[in-house]
């Protein structure tokens, strides 16, 4: 160890222990940037002689493509290109199940399926193009809810795909239906979530252009290096003709994971032309081009003993894939086994699908299938309080995880405080005081998830690489293909260099990933960046400080083991002989390693492959090396008049292992429970034909200010993972989990209306505390109109009621 100040040989440093820049409050490398304008976003790239792109998209939910006419639009002045799927390689791309072309061959398949593309001298002159294309379509009978998808002789959205479905897989670990009988408490319902999107402040967006037979694209997805290999899919293209540079990014959430069709429509549009391209989505296209989360629906069995112990759990899985795949294939597989991670279940047993319908293509989202488990999965575990007379918190300390646990997926679990995590929410939001003293109208109501630091996912592999390199002025430049999103990924990794080192943080810089020059990886998802590109900088910055210390060692006359650094500089004690102690600057050694007969750069190279396994068909395997934990609890408000709901109180406490940054992991948090928060209460769209009726945020209500707890409180467990960089585990997801499930319980505990589907509008609980009256039951009014986010239904407006 080099990095703490003087330690003597031989000191075990132990769990303890850790560098003074480990868990401070380290301003974020990237903040002056992005404060003053310098940071450069996707729009923000400009090339010589630069088009600019827009597509023509699909009116229709399902329909066949007869002819396309571009005559009018290519007369246009201004237009260098327009082309269609003709234009293209004609091969259908997708990170798991290849199903979707650039551009529409022979069908279309939802509304706003991409159809034409059009390059011009300025945005105004493509979009105007785009109107311009004559389409002749035969539409087709469609499929608008999992429901109309599953039924006997339903249309098939895709003709490879028997009954519409795009994935399924069942297990039965444990034997549940003989734990069932054996059970003395049995509780079941049906819940259901809807597309939640991610409501970044940039959209998706590319710039591209060629030199010869290769594309340099500059794009602001999450995952450059898997971004590179389904663009190359769908290009046609080797892998080496594709180069991948990550722009600024503008929030993530996972809607920029490179499964949409802009950046290919992009680079082709850009090989027409020979000219550099750009193309960023309109908020309408977003809503139409992203990929939002996944609705599902959930029937949810759980048995229990006398006494409270959780004996089995039985759950049925139906997700809306809407018309093409991209990762919510992965998705549901998280939403099936992952939760099954948190108690000590002796059986799970499931069944799940996911289903094509002729809607907007659902993909990852923060969260990647838990908030959906934890929100169904949450409430039969609150109601089973309920019939069992046990506390929330108490039933779940009772059933809680710890580490060394095993889950019936084989989830090893090498650090688990759940139980520390329940016991301090409880404790921050007054658990036992408040249920002393009820109030009116008010509930109270907790939660717990669990969360993956990486994801064996995309092949056996789930690593990172990184290089760290001496400069002679003593600064160290890092390496890395890992992406940043907005949560301070290069800030941690430049912590974690800078704490190996012993150097200041404003002395390491961290590259930005491309993916001709960085090391490969795979990009911010799953929680992984802290955990996985965490492990492969410090193991970089260990063996270039080795290295450094041995170049010390020789011009110092020390040997390395003596040697230490702070500070930027390394220090010598004093010898045997009576010379006094030694020290020299960072950048004197490195410069002096240089300049000397076959002298040597100081160049660590690190890698960390995660201590996980592929999961199988039926998705059992140790997906992760490490898990993160959380429980939340929320005190929420019900206006008797109007079923409005107000979260007066919320605590949360997460374990992540070694809290790195506190203010980074915090806001992280705090991010979390606000998209937990619209997921539960505001997030919709009235639907028709397919389509949302107002693609905007007049109508999408994201969660604002006034949205969020009257008073929260953030913490996080004492807790070490002994797999991860100084004990981390990963933060980015796990707050928003929970979210939903506590609020729809907390509902519940104030007024007894337990709302059945996602977002919790005022109307639902509303009608659900008149139940007795002539109004709808509160169960049965669907603000998205039956599961899977769209149906046949009219909007509210009169102007739209007319039908298909």
């Amino acid at each position: 160890m080099s990095t703490t100040e003087a330690p003597p040989t031989g000191l075990d440093l132990g769990r303890a222990v850790l560098p003074p820049l480990i868990g401070s409050a380290v301003e974020r490398i990237d903040a002056v940037e992005k404060v003053s304008g310098r940071a450069s976003y996707a729009a923000d790239t400009r090339l010589p002689r630069m088009l600019y792109g827009a597509v023509l998209r699909s009116p229709h939910p399902h329909a066949r493509v007869l002819s396309v006419d571009t005559s009018r639009a290519e007369r246009l002045p201004g237009v260098h290109a327009v082309i269609t799927g003709e234009d293209t390689a004609k091969i259908k791309w997708g990170a798991f199940r290849p199903d979707l072309y650039p551009l529409a061959v022979d069908r279309v398949r939802y509304v706003g399926d991409e159809v034409a593309a059009v390059a011009a001298r300025d945005l105004e002159t493509a979009r105007r193009a785009c109107e311009l294309i004559s389409v002749a379509y035969e539409p087709l009978p469609a499929v608008l809810s999992l429901d109309e998808a599953l039924a006997d002789g339903a249309p098939l959205v895709h003709e490879d795909a028997a009954g519409n479905v795009a994935h399924e897989f069942s297990f039965d670990r444990g034997g549940a239906d003989e734990w069932f009988e054996r059970s003395d408490v049995v509780v079941e319902g049906v819940w259901q979530t809807a597309r939640q999107w991610h409501g970044s402040i940039e959209t998706i967006g590319c710039t591209a252009e060629w030199s010869q037979d290769r594309v340099s694209m500059w794009v602001n997805t999450q995952t450059p290096f898997l971004a590179r290999q389904r663009y190359a899919t769908a290009l046609g293209l080797p892998l080496r003709a594709v180069r991948v540079v990550q722009t600024e990014i503008g929030g993530g959430f996972g809607g920029k994971s490179g499964d949409d069709n802009t950046s290919v429509i992009c680079a082709i549009l850009a090989r027409k032309t020979g000219r550099a391209v750009q193309m960023v989505n309109t908020r309408e296209e977003e809503f139409l081009a992203s990929r939002p989360r996944i609705p599902m629906r959930y029937r949810v069995k759980l048995g229990f003993t006398a006494s409270g112990l959780v004996t089995a759990k039985d759950i049925t899985v139906i997700a809306d894939n809407g018309a093409y795949t991209g990762k919510a294939q992965a998705v549901l597989g998280a939403a099936t086994v992952r939760h099954d991670a948190l108690f000590n279940y002796r059986a799970v047993k499931a069944h799940s699908r996911l289903v094509y319908t002729n809607l907007v293509p659902t993909g990852a989202f923060r969260g990647f299938g838990n908030p959906s488990a934890d929100w169904a999965v949450g409430q039969a575990w609150d109601l089973a309080a309920e019939e069992l007379g046990i506390e929330v918190p108490d039933l779940f300390l009772l059933n809680a995880v710890e580490t060394g646990s095993v889950s019936p997926h084989n989830h090893r679990i090498t650090s688990c405080e759940l139980k520390q995590c329940i016991s301090k929410a409880a404790e921050a939001i007054d658990w036992h005081g408040k249920r002393a003293n009820p109030a009116p109208h008010r509930g109270l109501a907790m939660g717990v998830s669990v969360h993956v630091s990486g994801r064996r996912s995309f092949g056996d592999y789930d690593g990172s690489s990184a290089i760290v390199r001496l400069t002679e002025d003593g600064r160290a430049s890092v390496i890395v293909g890992e992406g940043e999103i907005g949560t301070g990924a290069r800030t941690t990794l430049a912590q974690i260099t800078a704490a190996e080192l012993g150097i200041a943080v404003a002395d390491v810089s961290v590259s930005r990933p491309d993916t001709d020059l960085t090391t490969h990886a795979l990009g911010a998802l799953a929680s992984r960046v802290t955990y996985v590109a965490g492990n492969a900088v410090k193991r970089a910055a260990e063996q270039a400080c080795q290295q450094l210390l041995e170049a010390a060692a020789r011009q110092l006359g020390r040997p390395a083991s003596q040697l230490w650094v702070a500070d930027g500089v390394i220090h010598g004690p004093a010898d045997a002989d009576g010379q006094g102690p030694v020290s020299s600057p960072v950048g004197t050694v490195v410069r002096a390693e240089l300049y000397r007969p076959n002298g040597q750069p100081v160049v660590g190279v690190g890698s960390f492959d995660n201590p996980s396994e592929f999961p199988d068909q039926s998705r059992y395997g140790n997906e992760s090396g490490a898990y993160n934990f959380a429980a939340e609890a929320a005190e929420v408000e019900v206006d008797p008049e109007t079923g409005a709901v107000t979260v007066t109180e919320l605590s949360a406490v997460v374990d992540c292992g070694t809290v790195l940054n506190p203010p980074l992991a915090e806001g992280q948090v705090e991010g979390g429970i606000a998209q937990g928060l619209g997921m539960a209460l505001t997030e919709r769209f009235a639907w028709r034909n397919g389509a949302p009726t107002r693609p905007n945020y007049s109508d999408y209500k994201l969660p604002t200010a006034g949205l969020m707890p009257r008073k929260m409180h953030i913490g996080f467990a004492d807790s070490y993972e002994p797999t991860g960089p100084f004990g981390a585990k990963g933060v980015g997801e796990i707050s928003l989990d929970p979210v939903p499930s506590i609020i729809a319980s907390a509902v519940a505990d104030a007024v007894g209306v337990r709302v059945q589907e996602l977002p919790i509008t005022a109307e639902k609980v509303f009608w659900g505390m008149r139940e007795d009256t002539a109004g709808p039951a509160a169960a049965d009014r669907t603000d998205t109109a039956g599961p899977g986010g769209g149906t046949r239904e009219p909007a509210a407006s009169a102007d739209e009621e007319e039908g298909r």
